[in-house]
């Protein structure tokens, strides 16, 4: 039985079954149909929310990048290494328990679309300037610094994809390898 749902609702639903899809499974092997069917919705509906699958799936990458920075904003109080240790530790848990989710956005740019790829490009770069500006407290931001940090996020977004997908080390020792990693590549000491 369907069950009656508002919009902002239903269209959460509609994002969360095809994050769930689309983490598991390649673009195109994912149905409109399929996502149709488990909602109990028709195709027509969710033609209505999201015009095309392409605009389907790029709603679910920005989703899923929105509500992780949202989740990571910096604390300005807290010390710069605190601040960083804070930030990978709200990703860490992002990922372990959204793992749909964090697969989703740091996947999706590999082989996809200009819209996919701009959609997580504007993550990285809200997060490499949050990084910056915490970064500048403790040195100089240089073209080196800006690259390293560009650099450092690429590496982390590939070892959290790893871990997530062979999980042999803890979620600190993970967050501790990236502090450790940020703070060598951009040359200061915490």
């Amino acid at each position: 039985m369907r069950t009656r749902l508002s919009t902002e609702q239903r269209r959460e639903q509609l994002l969360a079954i095809g994050a769930g899809l689309f983490a598991n499974r390649p673009y195109d092997e994912v149905w409109i149909e399929e996502v149709a069917e488990i909602a109990q919705v028709s195709r027509g509906l969710l033609y209505h929310y999201f015009p095309t699958k392409k605009d389907f799936f790029a709603s679910i990458v920005r989703a899923q990048r929105d509500q992780l920075l949202q989740m990571s904003e910096p604390d300005p109080a807290l010390p710069v290494a605190e601040q960083l240790r804070a930030g990978l530790d709200v990703y860490l848990e992002f990922a372990r328990t959204h793992p749909d989710g964090y697969r989703i956005v740091h996947r999706a740019a590999s082989g996809a679309d200009r819209e996919i790829q701009e959609i997580r490009e504007a993550g990285m770069a809200a997060n490499a300037t949050r990084i910056l500006d915490a970064v500048s407290v403790l040195t100089p931001v240089t073209e080196v610094t800006r690259l390293a940090v560009r650099g450092w996020l690429t590496f982390v977004a590939t070892t959290i994809l790893e871990w997530l997908d062979q999980p042999k080390i803890t979620q600190e020792e993970l967050r501790d390898l990236g502090v450790r990693t940020l703070f060598a590549a951009v040359g200061v000491t915490p």
